[in-house]
């Protein structure tokens, strides 16, 4: 059997990587990246972000790689109040929350907003502090 120890990247399929990239440095928070070859990512928390314009797509590829189909949940130390106001600031419109789901630790408290091609983005607060695993 395989152990898959972490997750290294991920890669969204964007229509417009410079907006893409605004959108996660500006309001994320995230740092930006580039590639050999002029290929754009954004980095957090030891992560990576790689970006692909729909109309430029590096091979090999997801099966339907198409903007805006990506659901993806970050964590964040910050008091969700001010993500909040981060938000409102950046005029992104949270579409949920702040709700109570369960995240891979246990309870975190979220809130729902959209990138710019549309993928649901969560960003979430862990309500305790939980012991995170060394990797």
């Amino acid at each position: 059997m395989i152990s898959i120890d972490r997750v290294d990247h991920l890669v969204l399929t964007v229509a417009d990587v410079d907006r893409a990239v605004e959108f996660y440095t500006q309001v994320l928070g995230m740092e930006p990246m580039t590639f050999p070859g002029e290929r754009r990512a954004v980095r957090f928390g030891g992560k990576t972000i790689k970006l692909h314009a729909a109309s430029e797509l590096v091979e090999p590829t997801a099966t339907h790689p198409v903007p805006g189909s990506a659901n993806l949940c970050f964590v964040t130390n910050n008091p969700l109040s001010d993500v909040q106001e981060v938000l409102r600031n950046n005029e992104v419109r949270i579409e949920e929350g702040p709700v109570v789901r369960t995240g891979s630790l246990g309870p975190i408290t979220s809130l729902y907003v959209r990138d710019p091609d549309g993928n649901l983005i969560e960003i979430a607060k862990y309500d305790d502090e939980v012991a995170v695993p060394a990797k």
